[in-house]
């Protein structure tokens, strides 16, 4: 009975009659558009977006080169170096973040104990090159130093940058 059965929905093209009849329903609904540079999509305070670097007050970067960050990357694109400074601190010499093999999961602002390393919530960056992708500790600082008044007051109302 049940070969007779799909013998005849196979005969009958029912899975295709479905089928059009979805695209149907949908075909006369109302478009929805959105005019993306003047219009703007509600955007998600869970949202990570471009990453920063960030400074204390004294102008003096955060980082103190725990290589926690890079430790907890699943996609292995945070690379740190650090020495020694003369004041027994350690300090990174070189920060670099592969953005074309981040997957921009929020560990490593996560697991900073300083609170060095955010994503912002800029998503608007591009690159033409794989290389223009790769963000080293001077374009991180200067991303940091641009959005720090915003970032610094929605860590103060613990809240997700905006």
């Amino acid at each position: 009975m049940q070969a007779v059965r799909n013998f005849f929905k196979t005969f009958l093209l029912i899975e295709l009659l479905q089928g059009l009849a979805l695209t149907g329903r949908h075909l006369f609904a109302r478009k929805i558009t959105v005019q993306y540079p003047e219009e703007r999509t509600p955007m998600s305070p869970r949202f990570r977006g471009l990453h920063a670097l960030r400074r204390y007050p004294n102008g003096e970067e955060r980082c103190i080169a725990c290589k926690l960050c890079e430790a907890v990357c699943p996609a292995m694109a945070i690379t740190i170096e650090s020495e020694q400074r003369d004041d027994g601190t350690r300090r990174t010499t070189r920060y670099d973040i592969d953005l074309t093999k981040c997957i921009f999961c929020g560990f490593c602002e996560e697991s900073c104990p300083v609170d060095s390393i955010v994503e912002t919530h800029v998503l608007e960056y591009h690159g033409e090159q794989r290389g223009d992708l790769l963000y080293t500790k001077e374009m991180l600082l200067a991303i940091g130093d641009h959005y720090e008044k915003d970032i610094a007051a929605a860590r103060a109302a613990d809240a997700p940058y905006r």
